[in-house]
């Protein structure tokens, strides 16, 4: 779907009179990207949220993206098609690549499947600032939460190419920080990350 040459015509990329070093003096932070990448149910959205909170409250510019609610607006014409699946990572990193030049924590919560996507991802960013969090909890504990009952209805039949059922989740080869959320809680796996971000030098 995706291509490395604009469709448009006619068209110029304008530089900005602002550095990323300038932004990031300013807010006192350096912009990065927190990609959280796992299974349904694996806990990425309840970590993504609650790491937001605790770094404002550290006093940190972050902002969360969501994969479902990206689907709800910027990405509501994709499906789950694996042409589908790497049009909406392509579309959620260069997202993230504005928010991290504009200097914020931008955090990402995104089951993302294949390796190859989530590599492009960091390839829009900086070297350094680009974090893939590996939330590594079970498939048995995804399922056995079931948050919004998918794995049930993947197990039926009702719902096809469910990620860890009949689709392919490829985990990260060398994440920076991975996590398990099945014997950890949610503020436990945020102190984590933050210590993690520290020994990175981004916090």
């Amino acid at each position: 779907m995706s291509t490395s040459t604009p469709k448009s015509t006619n068209i110029t990329w304008h530089g900005a009179n602002v550095t990323r070093d300038e932004r990031e003096e300013v807010l006192g932070q350096k912009g990065c990207v927190v990609w959280l990448t796992g299974l349904s149910g694996s806990g990425k959205s309840t970590i993504a949220r609650r790491l937001e909170q605790k770094l404002l409250e550290m006093g940190r510019t972050a902002y969360v993206l969501d994969g479902d609610n990206l689907r709800f607006k910027l990405n509501k014409d994709l499906g789950f098609s694996p042409e589908d699946r790497t049009e909406n990572i392509r579309r959620v990193g260069r997202v993230a690549e504005l928010f991290c030049d504009a200097g914020v924590i931008c955090i990402t919560a995104f089951i993302s499947p294949y390796r190859v996507d989530r590599d492009a991802a960091r390839e829009m960013v900086p070297d350094g600032r680009f974090v893939e969090v590996h939330v590594a909890t079970d498939l048995a504990t995804c399922e056995a939460r079931d948050p919004k009952g998918l794995y049930g209805k993947a197990r039926a039949g009702e719902i096809k190419g469910f990620t860890g059922i009949d689709a392919p989740y490829e985990a990260p080869a060398a994440a920076e920080i991975t996590l398990s959320t099945a014997d950890r809680s949610v503020d436990a796996s945020c102190d984590a990350l933050i210590e993690g971000l520290q020994g990175l030098g981004l916090l």
